[in-house]
């Protein structure tokens, strides 16, 4: 079995957490440029860094299959190891629903008939066949097609970055747009900011098909958290400064920024391929962060199986590593949320998978106190009580994000926060209903 380098494991989880500047649009539409560039800028301090020093930890302690579901195990017990995975599968119903959606969106760009009714549907439905055929050929084949993909996808955004910087250039500041958009909401716009930097975590269920994982992961999440950041910030400023209002902005409106860029100082000619390898960029995004997310999220059913706790036979793996049968399982469940809105989509995704997180940094805390000699290559710096006030900042934003949809509902009248609850109150039910079949 070929095992992951560091680079396709960079590439990797990147796709885990983000698929580029594809998705900040709603972000832009809602909070305008200068508050998007704020919560832009802010948000990996207080969310992804902590996040990204805990999994340096607790991945070179325990580098296992089933990564986080292990962590809580052995820190916590069966039970919540148990919660922890019931989370964490519940929010990728949600989660992986939303990218698909994301390929679809960009492809209506090209010509919206090809969406149209059910076509929009059946091309869901075409990545996820497209994903898990990928994921069978194992996990050294997503990583380096995950290389690939990232570089073709960000190298539109080279064209936009190069058109912006000449308008600048050629008239610099005059045109700078950075007023609020009138009706926008902030606290929609930190929704899908936390969303866009969450799930740095998802690699470490790979860590058995991960070579010299006690060294590589530490490095490729601070790796991949700094291009994540870097590939947000500088596409939305350039923008910014281009003079385009931010009111334009909706999912799949890079496409008429780059038109526009373009066409400003050069052919229609160079704006139309520019438009178009922006619209190729958005499909193979979609593609992207299911096929690397369908890599991470299969492992964790494979791995409690292996416990005990699931049937047996979603731990059966191929010659090359892969729980095949577990991947089959995890995509025909994700294709039936395919349709649901997308913010009540992040709604449930962030609630239950903040959850999952809160669980993780309360591991890394008990570990630390519990087993202070458990062999680690990396510690979070502070002692037992830095293990401990690493968590706060994510936990406050978990919260806040939480409080603030409250209000928001589903289609049938029910409140999103309230069904995302009942999802989480389900997992101690299912517990003990695998202790019965037991």
């Amino acid at each position: 079995m070929r095992r992951l380098r560091l680079l396709p494991l960079v590439a990797a989880t990147y796709f885990m957490v983000s698929g580029g500047p594809y998705g900040l649009e709603d972000i832009v539409g809602q909070a305008g440029y200068a508050r998007a560039l704020l919560l832009l800028c802010v948000v990996p301090f207080l969310w992804s860094l902590p996040t990204a020093l805990m999994i340096g930890e607790l991945a070179s302690a325990l580098p296992e299959e089933g990564g986080f579901y292990i962590w809580v195990s052995r820190a916590l017990g069966r039970f919540w190891g148990f919660q922890e995975a019931w989370l964490s599968l519940a929010a990728s119903i949600f989660d992986m629903a939303i990218y698909p959606a994301l390929a679809v969106a960009y492809l209506s760009q090209l010509n919206p008939a090809l969406t149209t009714g059910h076509r929009g549907l059946a091309w869901s439905l075409a990545v996820i066949v497209i994903c898990v055929a990928w994921n069978l050929r194992g996990a050294n084949s997503v990583g380096q097609g995950s290389l690939w993909m990232l570089a073709l996808l960000l190298t539109p955004f080279l064209g936009i970055l190069a058109c912006g910087l000449w308008r600048v250039g050629q008239h610099p500041l005059q045109s700078a747009s950075f007023a609020r958009t009138p009706h926008g909401s902030l606290v929609t716009a930190l929704l899908f900011v936390l969303w866009n930097y969450m799930g740095w975590d998802n690699a470490s269920t790979i860590a058995g098909e991960v070579e010299n994982p006690r060294r590589n992961y530490l490095r490729s999440t601070l790796a991949a958290v700094l291009l994540v950041t870097a590939s947000y910030v500088l596409p939305v400023a350039i923008v910014a400064l281009s003079g385009i209002p931010a009111s334009i902005f909706v999912t799949g409106s890079w496409v008429a920024a780059a038109r526009t860029l373009a066409t400003t100082h050069f052919s229609h000619r160079f704006a139309s391929w520019l438009a178009l390898s922006v619209i190729v960029g958005g499909v193979l995004t979609g593609v992207a962060m299911f096929n690397a997310l369908t890599l991470s999220y299969a492992r964790i059913p494979a791995a409690m199986a292996s416990d005990g706790l699931l049937p047996k036979v979603l731990a059966r793996h191929g010659n090359n590593g892969v729980p095949w049968v577990a991947v089959l399982v995890c995509a025909a469940s994700w294709a039936l949320a395919l349709g649901l809105n997308l913010t009540r989509l992040l709604e449930l995704d962030i609630l239950l998978y903040g959850l999952s997180l809160i669980l993780e940094f309360i591991a890394l805390a008990v570990l630390r106190w519990r087993e202070p000699s458990l062999a680690r290559t990396f510690r979070v710096p502070g002692g037992r009580w830095g293990a401990v006030a690493i968590g706060i900042a994510p936990t406050l934003l978990i919260f806040f994000a939480i409080v603030a949809a409250r209000a928001d509902r589903l289609t049938s009248g029910l409140p999103a926060i309230l069904f995302g609850t009942i999802l989480a109150a389900a997992g101690p039910l299912f517990y003990l209903c695998t202790l019965r079949r037991k």
